[in-house]
């Protein structure tokens, strides 16, 4: 490999984790591949949540990030955005929503923060065209600002039951089920103007009055505490992980503890397939306004590491990738619309990128864990490979 090539190419992700002005989230991404060992993006373009939450479940343990289409899944909803992050906590991965934000900055704020997809709340990556000019990461990097200043200061609200009220006490309990009634209105109205981006609000379970014949109804009291979190919890420092002092991959994670409340972007600087205009001119200003963003630009959809700069330390995500069925490692891969397929080896060792994106090659296999595991194994052996741990 050339010595001409950036520093990135040989440094290793941990390295990069640490240099200066690294966001807090790119340098969770990079310790978390770290420790998990699996630089593999998997690609989970299914259409039902019930497909989706599987999928994650299945190949979690040998990802880093899980990619998605929110907006190709029927049923999506609250569950599936709590599931979703249920999984990732557990499996340690972050996800990516590929929306591929491309329009004037009011609307893609609104796309970003609202609607069916609400994807602000539960992904922390996203990305974007800068067709429409560089005021598009602007506007996305504002509406981060705001949900991370919500998630910091929300109103979080918990709603607990009593057991009914006995016979005795029934016209009793009347009066005191009309106050608390009263109160919990007004409350409601209060706290209904405060961004609520928790998990808890969206997974209220709705509370039934047992009837029973000949009697006045149960009365069920409804006592709600509102609590505001004033500190602020994100982001926050992610402490190095050292590897050399025995600690297993469990431990480490734990130490490493869950990812920060922040949002970062992606800019599309290239794709993989066939004639794509996202060439020259239009990949350098790609580069050139990332750069101006480096706090919440962490990289780019890319086929090929982009760093070139000193200060240069993004992410390189690469989609098209496929390996070949084992015993056909010679066969050209692709498909009828236009997508083209490269090897791990060959984008990870050959082109410089971090992360490799897969989708149909895990998704179509009859074992989808175990063909995870396979990718996994490859792109991370070409990295290492790459950073010359291993010899070719």
């Amino acid at each position: 490999m050339s010595s001409a090539r950036h520093p990135s190419w040989k440094r290793s992700y941990r390295e990069r984790a640490a240099l200066p002005n690294v966001s807090p989230l790119a340098a969770y991404l990079l310790r978390l591949i770290s420790i998990k060992k699996t630089n593999l993006c998997f690609s989970a373009d299914v259409t039902t949540t019930a497909e989706l939450l599987a999928l994650a479940e299945e190949v979690g343990d040998s990802i880093c990030v899980l990619k998605t289409h929110a907006d190709i899944v029927s049923d999506f909803s609250d569950r599936t955005m709590k599931g979703l992050r249920d999984i990732a906590r557990k499996k340690r991965f972050l996800i990516f929503e590929d929306r591929k934000f491309a329009d004037i900055g009011g609307t893609v704020q609104k796309q970003y923060t609202g609607g069916p997809l609400r994807i602000v709340r539960w992904a922390e990556i996203t990305n974007a065209h800068i067709l429409p000019g560089p005021a598009i990461v602007t506007a996305l990097k504002e509406a981060a600002a705001g949900a991370i200043a919500a998630y910091n200061t929300a109103v979080h609200t918990e709603i607990s039951a009593s057991p009914p009220a006995s016979v005795d006490e029934s016209d009793e309990a009347d009066d005191v089920s009309s106050t608390t009634n009263d109160n919990n209105h007004n409350n409601n109205n209060n706290s209904s103007s405060s961004p609520v981006l928790s998990d808890t609000s969206a997974d209220m379970d709705r509370l039934e009055v047992a009837r029973a014949p000949d009697r006045k109804q149960s009365v069920v009291s409804i006592s709600t505490t509102i609590s505001t979190r004033t500190e602020n919890i994100s982001p926050h420092p992610t402490p190095d992980i050292e590897h050399d002092d025995g600690a297993d991959t469990a431990a480490l994670l734990d130490r490493l503890g869950e990812a920060p409340f922040q949002r970062s972007l992606l800019l599309l600087a290239e794709m993989s397939s066939a004639g794509h205009l996202l060439t020259g001119a239009y990949t350098d200003q790609c580069v050139a306004i990332a750069r101006q963003h480096r706090d919440f630009v962490i990289g780019f959809i890319a086929q090929r590491s982009l760093n070139a700069d000193a200060a240069d330390n993004f992410v390189t995500m690469t989609p098209g990738c496929q390996l070949p069925p084992p015993g056909q490692e010679g066969r050209r891969l692709g498909d009828a619309l236009g997508q083209q397929y490269n090897t791990p080896r060959k984008l990870v060792l050959e082109q410089g990128c971090d992360v490799v994106i897969v989708g149909r090659g895990i998704l179509f296999a009859v074992d989808r864990k175990a063909e995870a595991e396979r990718y996994r194994r490859e792109a991370w052996r070409a990295y290492e490979e790459r950073i010359g741990l291993l010899k070719p």
